[in-house]
Parts: C-alpha cells; structure tokens; sequence
C-alpha cells in the first residue's frame, strides 16, 4: 500500500475548512482520506500554528547562516591570496630594480 503525500498547502486548506465548518470527517471524506489523518493535522496545527507568524523560521535562519560563513571563509581566502600576489610583485619589482 503506497502513503499518498501531501503537500503543506493541501493540509493548512484541509484544516481550515474543518475549522471552518466543524465537520472533520466529511471533509476528510469529501477529499479521500482518514478523519484521523485530519484530526492529526489540526493537532499539528493547533500547536505549531504561531510558527507561521515567525520572522524567520529557524531552517532559514540556519541555512542563511551557513551561506554567510561560506562566504566568509571565501573572502578570507582572497584576501590572503591577493596579500601574496603583492608581495610577490613587490619583491620581483624590487628585483628587477636593482
């Protein structure tokens, strides 16, 4: 038997039309599924809905901040390879003075 999946928009619907009108099982009959898979998902709702208000949620909050160290670590790298390049064009423009 294959789990159908669905998508964080199909389910935030779903519970809010049975917020709305009151009846989980028919709305979970009218879209072909289990009154307790939609009971689950108003559970979910009801306690991870604040979540929603968030300015940033912690996955993009941790996403973006690894971004910012890669970058980080990239300026860092240029930096110490144009420091050499100058230091070998000094010291070559030195040699070649003499």
């Amino acid at each position: 038997m294959n789990k159908q999946k669905y998508t964080p928009k199909f389910k935030f619907d779903r519970v809010v039309d049975s917020i709305k009108s009151g009846q989980v099982s028919e709305i979970a009959r009218q879209y072909g599924f289990a009154a307790n898979l939609l009971s689950k998902w108003r559970s979910e709702f009801l306690q991870k809905g604040h979540t929603v208000f968030d300015d940033k949620p912690d996955q993009d909050t941790a996403r973006l901040q690894k971004k910012v160290g890669q970058l980080e670590q990239l300026v860092g790298k240029k930096e110490v390879e144009l420091n050499l390049i100058k230091n070998f064009a000094d010291f070559y423009g030195s040699q070649s003075g003499k």
